[in-house]
């Protein structure tokens, strides 16, 4: 009787533990408790038909009550299963790469989180609070090619630290009102950069406040420096800058010469916003992040503009094959000390994959995984222009932003050298030498 008692006993602590005991926090020097590799385990009496998921997570993003995104997809995920129950914490978008940090440093219960932003990704790498989805991957089979290269970004040291979410890229809108004026075919999903150069001669019209413009970049660096990136093979933590000189070279020649394209100096002394100049009829190209869609498609239903847009792939370099483009991926993670890693990774699965994509579609936003049947649906959204899924068809997203120790300052160096190129006070050269030199001292 003893020896069935005991046996009792055991069976009644294990069921406990695996109904909800939590590990205490680590404390400051205790180092973050590591990453489950073994896969879910359940008892079921049919083991064949799938086990109904149960429990509670809780994960972190921001501005949940402005970005119908978040709460499309945790509601997508509960009604799929009524059993778990997802608790929202909710920070505003100012604070939350602090807040995350201290939440993170601290031993916080969050089990699951969205990374806002890219220079944040590899400190919290580089502390061991994102766990490993390696064994999950292999375990469930899945090919992570589906995110054209945005897997890859973040798989540090062999470990998948994060899986892609949401993703932004660039792409080329124009106005089709401009081309029409100008008898000029509308731009093709197949155009080199020199391509795009020729083109913005043959569509820029008029003078004074009455000119249209073949082109508009915005003041970013990035509006420049991601076409040296575009191929790949290059990232801004270099430190020889010659591969930006071609795309720095083609936007002064534009701007300088052949006046196809604003000023950078007016559009920075005017404070004007891309969002702006296109909309009210200035410009006919203009590469821009897909972010921008919405945008348009909002400003024509308030009466904001009357613009007759279109969508075309960005422009490539002549080594690189059209499909090709730089953006930005939005990968959500699993709290390395999260006691519920199994759970957390169904969600992560889920957010990631077919079902996660359609919802993130249907709310205007582009999913990491941009198979036809997830294009398809953000395509017909309404106001979006004809020809949109034709061109919104990637091969491969370069970040534009690795994830790589010092991206920060590296970048924040970057775009103080590029306005004193643009501004012309300085030798281009010169400039990209420096960018060089500094960006050597800033990596040690």
């Amino acid at each position: 009787m003893k020896k069935i008692l005991a046996l009792v006993l055991a069976g009644a602590l294990c069921l406990g533990l695996l109904a909800g005991c939590t590990s205490g926090k680590p404390t400051e020097t205790d180092p973050p408790a590591p990453a489950k590799t073994d896969p879910p385990t359940t008892q079921t009496d049919a083991p064949d038909e799938p086990q109904e998921l149960t429990g509670t997570l809780k994960v972190s993003m921001w501005d949940l009550t402005a970005d119908a995104i978040f709460s499309s997809v945790i509601k997508a995920f509960e009604d799929a299963n009524p059993g778990v129950t997802i608790e929202p914490i909710d920070i505003p978008s100012a604070d939350y790469g602090t807040k995350l940090s201290v939440m993170l440093n601290g031993g916080s219960d969050v089990d699951v989180f969205w990374v806002k932003d890219a220079d944040t990704i590899y400190p919290i790498a580089n502390r061991g609070q994102m766990a490993d989805m390696s064994s999950y991957i292999s375990r469930d089979g899945l090919d992570l090619g589906i995110y054209n290269g945005q897997a890859e970004d973040f798989n540090i040291d062999g470990k998948q630290i994060g899986m892609p979410f949401r993703t932004d890229y660039y792409v080329l809108f124009y106005n089709k009102d401009i081309f029409d004026a100008a008898g000029v075919d509308y731009p093709s999903n197949d155009m080199t950069w020199a391509e795009f150069e020729e083109l913005a001669k043959k569509v820029t019209m008029g003078e004074g406040v009455d000119k249209k413009y073949g082109a508009f970049f915005h003041t970013w660096q990035a509006c420049i420096q991601n076409w040296a990136v575009q191929d790949g093979q290059h990232t801004i933590m270099a430190t020889d800058y010659s591969f930006f000189k071609p795309y720095y070279e083609m936007v002064l020649r534009m701007q300088n010469d052949d006046k196809t394209c604003m000023d950078y100096g007016t559009v920075k002394t005017a404070n004007l916003h891309y969002s702006g100049v296109f909309s009210d009829g200035s410009v006919a190209l203009m590469p821009m992040g897909t972010w921008f869609a919405a945008t348009m498609i909002d400003k024509i239903n308030k009466g904001e503009s009357s613009v007759n847009w279109g969508i075309a792939t960005l422009p490539h370099p002549d080594n690189v094959e059209a499909g090709y483009t730089v953006g930005a991926t939005t990968p959500i993670c699993i709290n390395a000390a999260s006691p519920n890693q199994d759970l957390a990774w169904e969600f992560v699965k889920f957010v990631c994959g077919a079902e996660g994509a359609a919802a993130v579609a249907a709310q205007g936003g582009v999913p990491a995984l941009l198979d036809n049947d997830t294009l398809k649906a953000l395509t017909s959204v309404d106001g979006y222009p004809e020809g949109a899924l034709e061109a919104l068809q990637v091969k491969n997203i370069v970040r534009d932003r690795p994830v790589a120790d010092k991206v920060s300052e590296v970048n924040q160096m970057l775009g103080e050298q590029h306005s004193l190129i643009m501004l012309g006070e300085s030798d281009l050269d010169t400039v990209l030498a420096d960018m060089g030199e500094q960006s050597k001292s800033i990596q040690g």
